[in-house]
């Protein structure tokens, strides 16, 4: 836990059923303090990105109590005007970018939100000038979405929910399906977000960005879809049961001669014997 006081999010109890019968979030305790950086570690089906759209106003719970920024937002989803407020101050960046992403151009993208809130014609290109530098496209601003590369159109999301200026960063997967070099880029545009003062919560199940994207790991079972563990990175990563009980590692025997050994793999992993 951050010592800065007052949580930002705090959700107590809080649970969610898809058609009111397919069980996603189960009991959700978690609170998120400022300047937190904090890392949803958990496999496929755990409630991650659910989580997200609950914390950005999206879904509604089905029970539980959900704060943010000391107030009671639970029923937020159903209020369009309070959700303006929200979005304002919490940006949620979607695992798939091509969601995100439905303007002609980029800068079309990139300027939507302030537009939709009315800002000046200067606040806006000031905001998405800045939003586009931060993310290192700029160049891309006259580019079509279908255009860009995976990693080229992550950094155009980000930069299209940085363009509001928000308190808080909500990643959904955001290194995804991107190769090593754009991977490495985005996981340091992370860090210098969060050395900024950003507080950025970040879902993932790549387990090698963690101890660059978090100071605080917060790790969901794929069964009981709450909260099982938390710590700090290097002691979460170092918990080799944990990790494999929530299906992030798998346990691989070898033999070597008469010698069994049993090693640990990161579940998505290739293996070659």
């Amino acid at each position: 836990m951050n010592g800065d006081g007052v949580p930002l999010f705090r959700l107590s109890g809080v649970s969610y059923r898809y058609l009111d019968r397919q069980p996603a979030l189960a009991g959700v305790d978690l609170a998120i303090y400022p300047r937190e950086r904090v890392a949803i570690l958990g496999a496929n089906g755990c409630g991650k990105s659910t989580l997200l759209k609950v914390m950005d106003g999206l879904y509604r719970p089905s029970a539980g109590r959900l704060e943010a920024f000391g107030e009671d937002i639970t029923v937020i989803a159903d209020d369009p005007v309070r959700s303006q407020w929200l979005h304002r101050r919490v940006g949620l960046v979607f695992q798939d970018a091509d969601v995100q992403l439905f303007s002609p151009t980029v800068w079309d993208d990139v300027t939507f939100g302030p537009l939709q809130m009315g800002w000046s014609p200067g606040d806006v290109r000031r905001h998405a000038d800045n939003a586009l530098a931060l993310m290192g496209v700029a160049h891309l601003a006259d580019r079509a979405p279908y255009e860009l590369s995976g990693g080229e159109k992550k950094r155009v999301a980000i930069a299209s929910v940085l363009a509001l200026d928000p308190d808080v960063l909500l990643l959904d997967e955001p290194t995804a399906n991107l190769d090593p070099r754009s991977k490495a880029m985005l996981v340091d545009l992370i860090e210098g977000l969060g050395r900024a003062g950003k507080t950025i919560v970040t879902t993932t199940q790549e387990l090698e960005i963690v101890p660059a994207v978090a100071t605080r790991v917060v790790v969901f079972g794929d069964r009981e879809r709450r909260p099982v563990a938390e710590g700090a990175p290097d002691d979460v990563l170092a918990n080799a049961d944990l990790l494999v009980r929530v299906n992030l590692l798998h346990a691989h025997l070898h033999y070597h001669g008469a010698q069994a050994h049993v090693h640990h793999h990161p579940r998505d992993s290739e293996h070659h014997e």
